[in-house]
């Protein structure tokens, strides 16, 4: 079982009620912290102090306030964190049931599991922490079919890119000029509109406005 472990949330009571949790699994050590920058650094102190956390876990969405951060999200965070320690175990802790969403964490940073906050998320996260421990992947009964191919939506890295420009209310000239930018190919403005009308058609999108809205409602962006 886990020894060390850091939570990051926003909300107190959640902090609060995911403590008593860790408690009851005889965690001997809880921190908490409540945005990503702050978990961040806390996790790379542990490093350099060598008292490594051995297990995060992590709300997605967080409200902003006065402070200037550098990582808005938990994706964020979960993303920084996969780069310097692609071994540590990682929960999602989220309100968000959408399955790309999840299949998307598993898939691009390999998270251990994805626990809903609901009625019974406080059980799952129990269960979530056990299985975890085992070197087993965990995801909660809503959410249990993210990886089944059948909600593939054969979406890429590459249209997650463009979709996120789009969302910002760049133009497809100016995406174009990002992608060059950035080193991404194709960034020809053709290749960025026959894309962007094929994502469309797949989504049903009227405009590209809808697009983007249905790409949020996803879970894409």
């Amino acid at each position: 079982m886990f020894q060390k472990v850091l939570i990051n949330d926003d909300h107190d009571a959640i902090l609060s009620s995911i403590a008593q949790i860790l408690s009851k699994s005889n965690v001997e050590s809880v921190e908490r912290s409540q945005y990503c920058d702050e978990a961040y650094l806390k996790i790379k102190r542990a490093e350099l102090d060598e008292i490594r956390y051995d297990l995060l876990i992590t709300d997605l969405s967080f409200k902003r306030d006065h402070r200037n951060v550098d990582l808005d999200s938990g994706e964020d965070l979960i993303e920084k964190l996969r780069l310097e320690f692609p071994l540590m175990p990682i929960i999602v802790y989220s309100m968000k049931d959408q399955l790309q969403k999840v299949r998307q964490l598993v898939k691009n940073y390999n998270i251990n599991a994805y626990v809903c906050k609901d009625r019974r998320g406080s059980r799952e996260l129990e269960e979530a922490i056990e299985t975890v421990s085992k070197g087993q992947l965990y995801l909660s009964p809503q959410v249990s079919g993210a990886l089944s191919p059948r909600v593939d939506l054969e979406i890429e890295d590459y249209d997650i890119q463009l979709l996120k420009l789009l969302s910002k209310g760049l133009s497809q000239d100016e995406i174009s000029k990002e992608l060059k930018k950035s080193k991404i190919t194709p960034c020809s403005l053709s290749s960025i509109e026959k894309r962007l009308n094929k994502l469309r058609i797949q989504f049903k999108a009227n405009n590209v406005i809808h697009l983007v809205a249905t790409a949020k409602d996803l879970g894409l962006i």
